[in-house]
């Protein structure tokens, strides 16, 4: 019985070390699905969970759904790293004692790229491309003055040529307002689903059951099986903070803490300055304490007004990748009254 603790004990104690040794990045399909498309946000460092003012909040989190006064739209466009296109588009319909409705709209794609072979390094003549696709269906409805909650239903696909993955995920969230002008604190997650795995005729194969053996069929038909990875599933929570800096100026400060499945705990912060409603100048750093991470500073600007009872804004992003260069993102969003 001594000797059985002694080695349970040995093997607890290596367990940490051994935990801490593994990493998960790069385990998971849909990162596409991570990419912030809110410029306004997404220059703030992406905290977003707890903003819950607007359309572009609802991807950070579904808990921003329930306090719309009106139609809004928003349109999001990026030139993503390694040339790849980034669009987006969102809207909701507010009804009135039932709550609130969100479409979703995601593509990413990689432009035409040349087929090449060991064979034909230069190139074949033939071109794929890869797309990326999520479409979202939510609803959210506010339950008190302070406090909303929402949930999102996404169909995801990845195709790389011939090849695709199909799945959906889920997102779930709840925003409380301790007052008209006080403190917001905010929680989500995001991406939750089953495991997905690539199929298509790309994975086709011709089979010879026995090599050694003549006279039998040895072009039989054949695929090759992937493996199922997982969605890089995401938990956030976090707090903003509007503050009045005089008569005619506010500021918004706002951080989130993330646990991502994929990777490792990390918090992002930023800050947004606005003059008589109409300009926003906003900075902030996203993803710290994140393991080899090559995100970090966020920079933008946005502009707002009205066209009689409805309002509108543009808002422009840069964000910092590191060796992966910069990224560059612009939001219109149309809201009717």
């Amino acid at each position: 019985m001594r000797r059985m603790l002694l080695a349970a004990a040995a093997v607890l104690s290596l367990a940490p070390a051994a935990a801490r040794a593994q990493s998960k990045t790069g385990t998971a399909v849909g990162q596409f699905l991570l990419i912030e498309p809110s410029a306004r946000v997404a220059a703030m460092g992406n905290a977003g969970v707890a903003l819950g003012d607007g359309i572009q909040s609802v991807y950070y989190n579904p808990g921003g759904l329930g306090g719309f006064l009106g139609f809004e739209a928003g349109f999001t466009h990026s030139e993503w790293l390694a040339g790849i296109s980034y669009d987006y588009a969102a809207a909701v319909l507010p009804v009135a004692g039932i709550g609130d409705f969100f479409g979703s709209v995601t593509v990413l794609n990689s432009g035409d790229i040349s087929v090449r072979t060991v064979d034909r390094p230069l190139g074949t003549g033939e071109k794929f491309s890869v797309t990326d696709l999520a479409l979202g269906f939510g609803y959210g409805r506010a339950f008190s003055e302070k406090l909303s909650a929402g949930v999102q239903l996404n169909f995801v696909q990845e195709t790389i040529w011939h090849t695709s993955m199909k799945t959906a995920t889920l997102n779930v969230g709840a925003a409380y307002r301790m007052s008209e002008d006080g403190l917001r604190i905010g929680a989500s997650i995001s991406n939750y689903g089953a495991l997905a795995r690539f199929g298509g005729r790309d994975l086709a194969i011709q089979y010879d059951n026995d090599p050694d053996r003549y006279g039998d069929n040895s072009a039989l038909p054949g695929e090759r099986l992937t493996d199922s990875f997982p969605l890089p599933v995401l938990f956030r929570v976090g707090a903003a903070m509007p503050v009045k800096t005089g008569n005619r100026s506010r500021a918004l400060f706002a951080a989130d803490a993330s646990h991502p499945s994929d990777n490792t705990e990390n918090v992002s912060a930023g800050a947004e300055w606005t003059w008589m409603n109409t300009l926003s100048l906003r900075a902030g750093y996203q993803n710290l304490f994140m393991e080899d991470s090559e995100t970090g500073p966020t920079l933008g600007a946005g502009a707002q007004g009205h066209f009689g009872e409805h309002g509108f804004s543009l808002d422009y992003a840069w964000a910092d990748h590191g060796r992966l260069d910069q990224t560059h993102r612009l939001t219109f969003v149309v809201a009717l009254r």
